[in-house]
């Protein structure tokens, strides 16, 4: 059947937006309804950044072997069974007794996640065929900005009003009508699999984890002793053999001709240190609302509205108008708008700088995944996007557990400003440098080579 007439494709589109949108929320619902967990599970400082990272960190780990999973067994049967853990995995967070359930149950809802995002691509270019491809592509910024703004509120404003008397418990168990909804669509969407059947590589599956798991770790526990180098310096050697591992293999994670050129290697870097500023500040900016100003969960969500807002309206603004006129180039415009807004949240945390600031994020963001993928091949798009959500959720997890342990251990909101200033500095040398590719995958001014 021709994806063009298939005639449930748009439904089938608004239960993977779903799915998307849910990942996001239970991301974003978690910094808001911290403070309330570790009063009533008796967490500690790095459990609460593990709250966090305990997601991230396994989501960043399998989303390139979640894709594979959707080459060898078919995209919409690994995706329907993602979305049925993560109901599963959500309602155990909303009823541990524990603060140790509750992060076994945040690293399983991490998993599930990773099987289920990577599928999302290959599913639409299964439904969409021609200009139709675009259009469906282009409904997820939007989406995924509406989320943004959704989710802190959402957390605020559940967490504060303490429904049955359970407390924190009601922003976990958001996701599990989300996810029911999810499923009794899924047989609507297209299934959807690789035409050669790859193999898992499980060797570089389990190489990759364990050289992210040993950067992560002591930058969340944040000891400062003689471990953290070692574990750091043992998680740069084993990820260099990861890479030396994947060199000239069939069946390898990573696909080599992405390194070919500047453009997608750049962008992974610019990926990585983008989401470490973004998710590690709203992190800890989150906690400072309410550790240390003394603010309630509902109102910190509010003060952050400017900034779900903003990122809500960037996002649309770059898609529907900015991106279609001056090309990716927009994204140097939205970093510049980030800078000055981070800029303004150093002097205080109100209402324009945090405006600010989400504007530049929604007017960085559409363009600049855009331009990372426009000159993959074909055969490469599952790699890619899979590469580029891990190094993605990577970043958010060191963001977090670095300017999260720098706010515990100085105490003091403008250590983190300097942090997030050094970080933000090598940031805008690093999109300076990426070229920028125009819709046909050309880059800008020069004909698309791979050689």
């Amino acid at each position: 059947m021709d994806s063009q007439n298939y005639r449930w494709r748009w439904p089938a589109l608004a239960a993977l937006l779903l799915a998307e949108a849910m990942n996001l929320l239970d991301s974003t619902v978690i910094p808001v309804a911290a403070p309330a967990i570790r009063a009533d599970l008796a967490v500690s400082e790095t459990g609460l950044q593990w709250l966090t990272a305990g997601y991230t960190l396994p989501f960043a780990l399998l989303l390139i072997t979640g894709g594979r999973l959707g080459d060898i067994f078919g995209r919409r049967r690994v995706f329907a069974a993602g979305v049925l853990v993560f109901v599963l995995s959500s309602a155990l967070c909303a009823v541990a007794p524990n603060v140790a359930v509750l992060l076994a149950a945040r690293a399983v809802q991490g998993a599930s996640a990773a099987v289920i995002i990577p599928q999302t691509f290959g599913l639409i270019r299964a439904m969409f065929t021609g200009a139709e491809v675009a259009k469906a592509l282009g409904t997820i910024g939007p989406v995924m900005a509406l989320s943004a703004l959704c989710g802190p509120v959402a957390g605020g404003l559940l967490t504060e009003a303490d429904l049955f008397g359970l407390g924190w418990r009601p922003v976990f168990l958001v996701n599990v009508p989300l996810g029911l909804a999810v499923l009794a669509a899924a047989p609507l969407i297209r299934e959807d699999r690789s035409p050669a059947r790859p193999r898992l590589d499980v060797s570089g599956t389990l190489l990759a984890s364990l050289g992210i798991g040993l950067l992560v770790y002591p930058l969340v526990a944040g000891d400062g002793t003689g471990w953290t180098w070692l574990s750091l310096a043992l998680g740069l050697a084993t990820l260099a053999g990861f890479g030396w591992h994947q060199r000239g293999r069939t069946d390898s994670l990573v696909e080599p001709g992405l390194f070919r050129g500047k453009v997608f290697p750049a962008s992974l870097a610019g990926s990585l240190l983008f989401f470490a500023v973004f998710n590690g500040l709203l992190f800890v900016l989150v906690l400072h609302l309410q550790l240390r100003m003394g603010q309630t969960p509902s109102s910190a969500a509010l003060t952050l509205l400017p900034w779900s807002a903003g990122l809500a309206a960037g996002s649309w603004v770059a898609g529907a108008v900015l991106v279609p006129r001056f090309g990716p180039k927009v994204m140097r415009a939205g970093l510049g708008l980030v800078l000055v807004g981070l800029a303004g949240i150093a002097v205080s945390v109100t209402v324009l700088p945090l405006l600010v600031t989400g504007l530049g994020l929604g007017l960085f963001t559409v363009p600049f995944f855009g331009n990372a993928l426009a000159g993959v091949a074909p055969h490469e798009t599952g790699s890619a996007a899979g590469l580029l959500n891990a190094v993605q959720q990577l970043g958010a997890t060191v963001g977090v557990a670095l300017l999260g342990t720098v706010s515990f251990r100085f105490g003091a909101f403008g250590a983190v400003l300097v942090a997030i200033a050094l970080i933000a500095a090598v940031l805008a040398l690093t999109v300076a440098m990426i070229p920028a590719r125009d819709y046909q995958g050309r880059q800008q001014g020069t004909p698309l080579t791979r050689s």
